[in-house]
């Protein structure tokens, strides 16, 4: 009991540290300062902030700090589970330093990164959630804290096989920090291209394509960090023109409770109408703007944001 009682602090107290040391918390400041930057050098540009727009963005990315610190514990609490039967020991490998594992840690959760990102453009259900992040008409710094505020508490099953394999929960936590920090920078189009390293990363050029509701930028470069999987996995698509930006059909609105929840009401209606167990499905797990059974064919979901 009192050793079952000494995992549970420990695993509490692992849970603070990785609180603490979230980037993101200790970015805000420089978050504040870039888009007042930002917006002062755009300020002979007036559609590139909106102050009603802004303040949704921001109101997303506020609820989203919220609801991450419900949904982190459980999820901690689950790796925890989950790496006690880890397959492989990355001890050896750690005690080697940062330079002999965090290459390897990159690679493996912006692969995550990477499957949840696409699936959260070509699975209606996560679509539902993502949406939110892609419903501005703008594209700027404040828009990539446009976060939802639905998708930490399903968003985890992407990211399973990092405890699996050996990955600590708190270094799994702490790359996804990273990688969310990360795509901060790119939502700008104040940066041009930035020459051979579009070969490699994610860069401003390539989300403006993925913000996109271009028949030719729909769910492409769905990239964390690394714009890499997208080039082998057949998703990348070149920024050739300025994108529109939006929704292919767009919410009219920046009251944030229905730009977070929009489609999630649209898909419990759909779900309710639907007359087979077949359709109640493809309502939930069928692409975003797909023909429903015994229904008329919605406007395809722009899905290009993260």
């Amino acid at each position: 009991m009192q050793a079952g009682a000494l995992r549970a602090r420990g695993r509490a107290g692992a849970l603070s540290s990785t609180w603490m040391k979230d980037p993101v918390l200790y970015a805000i400041p420089f978050f504040v300062l870039s888009m007042a930057l930002e917006a002062l050098a755009l300020r002979r540009k007036p559609t590139a902030y909106e102050r009603r727009d802004t303040l949704t963005s921001l109101s997303g990315g506020l609820g989203f700090l919220l609801v991450a610190l419900v949904a982190k514990g459980a999820t901690f609490a689950l790796y925890e589970r989950v790496y006690a039967h880890r397959l492989v020991d990355l001890g050896a490998l750690r005690a080697h330093g940062v330079a002999a594992w965090y290459p390897l840690l990159l690679l493996a959760e912006d692969l995550c990164y990477y499957a949840y990102h696409r699936t959260s453009h070509e699975v209606r259900l996560f679509w539902a959630g993502h949406v939110a992040h892609h419903s501005s008409l703008h594209y700027n710094l404040s828009t990539a804290l446009r976060q939802s505020w639905t998708e930490p508490f399903f968003g985890w099953m992407f990211w399973l096989p990092l405890p699996l394999l050996g990955v600590p929960p708190e270094l799994v936590f702490f790359q996804q920090a990273v990688s969310l920090l990360y795509q901060y920078w790119i939502h700008t189009e104040t940066i041009d291209r930035l020459g051979p390293l579009e070969w490699i990363f994610n860069t401003p050029s390539h989300h403006r394509v993925h913000h996109g509701s271009d028949a030719a930028y729909l769910d492409k470069n769905h990239a964390g960090i690394l714009i890499v999987w997208d080039r082998l996995f057949g998703t990348f698509e070149a920024e050739r023109a300025r994108p529109t930006y939006g929704l292919t059909k767009n919410v009219g609105t920046f009251d944030p409770l229905v730009v977070q929840t929009h489609e999630l009401v649209a898909m419990a209606g759909d779900v309710r109408r639907a007359r087979s167990l077949r359709g109640a499905l493809r309502a939930v797990f069928a692409g975003p703007g797909a023909k429903l059974d015994d229904a008329p064919a919605r406007e395809p979901a722009a899905t290009t944001e993260p």
